[in-house]
């Protein structure tokens, strides 16, 4: 059987079945209902936020997070506005900021964790600039404080991109506390999914208000619409999977971590390849191994690794390549040079990483890239 990048993860089909049979019973499908309700207030619990508002996916969730703090109307004041990101993300990052009229601009990441390098963000900020929507890769945690002083200084709003670090914690504090929001995902490809869904963690409960208006047509009650939205829904059924998941959820993390500690006792100081120690003071979540090839060390490049991979039917992922930046829609967009994004981009490969994942085929993985 092939071996793919990643694997959703699927409870017991008995459990799913006794949580949608309400909805069967009640008919109530979607509109936010006691399945959704019952959802919510269980991530809130378990990702210790205050608030949070559920998506039917996480790029709504992100466009509308970045609306609903009235970045838009902050740019038009400034005569455009700038929001400083990075290039070192999936594209509907930079789709989200862009969708809301603002313009990104891109900064250059750290070789040690990948995510935004805050020495290079004040370089960047001009009279323009609104937000900063920094990035945390692979489940590695933006340096939150810096990023936080560096706004605060400015009058930035901060809004991270948390697709990648769900469940995960910082000196004991739920990564979604940090910033003005977080935005999480919930696809089939993550740690934890509702199959497609995603979420808005924030603090300050007046964000609730736009953000329901938003992903609901503005509508209030049966003959009040006080704003102009669109439908982001999440419905009953994607709400039930999650329940469903997150019963499960810490016993999906410990099987990624017995996959990541075998390839880095495999893999792990050997000359030319680069592994992401896991971060200090952080609860990690193993999202996904990314590895770094130096062609000139190793003898190897990512490429000819991915090659050897794919002909043994094993599915692994340049991810994220290539950089934004490099992309044909965004290389005219503003931002300094971003050499490492670009390296990165260029050698790094994540390997097949879900749970359950047998440890004789994260074996023949490490075979196949050590050989």
């Amino acid at each position: 059987m092939p071996i793919f990048v990643t694997r959703s993860s699927m409870p017991d089909i008995e459990d799913y079945i006794k949580e949608i049979q309400p909805i069967f019973e009640s008919r109530i499908l979607t509109n936010m209902g006691p399945v959704y309700k019952k959802f919510q207030g269980m991530l809130m619990d378990y990702l210790n936020v205050p608030e949070l508002s559920l998506f039917v996916n996480g790029h709504m969730a992100l466009e509308m997070a970045i609306q609903a703090l009235g970045l838009k109307q902050r740019g038009e004041e400034a005569g455009g506005g700038e929001v400083i990101t990075t290039p070192y993300t999936f594209v509907s990052t930079t789709h989200a900021i862009s969708r809301n009229n603002l313009k990104p601009v891109f900064c250059d990441i750290r070789m040690s964790d990948y995510c935004m390098d805050p020495d290079r963000i004040e370089e960047l900020i001009t009279d323009k600039t609104v937000a900063i929507v920094p990035v945390h890769v692979y489940g590695n945690i933006c340096d939150v404080n810096r990023i936080e002083n560096i706004a605060r200084k400015h009058g930035l709003k901060v809004i991270y991109d948390g697709a990648h670090a769900f469940g995960e914690t910082y000196h004991g504090i739920g990564v979604g506390n940090f910033g003005d929001a977080t935005m999480f995902s919930f696809h089939a490809t993550k740690v934890f999914h509702s199959i497609e869904g995603g979420a808005v963690a924030f603090h300050d409960k007046r964000y609730g208000v736009p953000l329901h208006e938003l992903k609901n047509f503005g509508i209030h009650g049966a003959e009040e619409v006080s704003a102009i939205g669109g439908n982001a829904k999440l419905d009953e059924f994607r709400a039930a999977m999650g329940i469903c998941n997150l019963k499960r959820i810490d016993e999906y993390i410990r099987s990624r971590k017995q996959v990541h500690d075998r390839y880095f006792e495999r893999l792990s100081g050997v000359d030319g390849l680069i592994l992401c120690p896991e971060q200090k003071d952080v609860i990690h979540n193993y999202a996904y191994f990314p590895i770094y090839f130096d062609r000139e060390k190793f003898g190897k490049s990512r490429d000819d690794v991915f090659a050897a991979l794919r002909e043994k039917d094993i599915y692994s992922r340049k991810y994220f390549y290539p950089a934004v930046n490099d992309m044909e829609c965004y290389r005219d967009a503003a931002g300094k040079a971003t050499p490492v994004a670009h390296d990165v981009s260029m050698n790094i490969l994540t390997v097949p990483m879900y749970e359950g994942l047998a440890m004789e085929d994260v074996d023949r993985i490490c075979d196949i890239i050590l050989s």
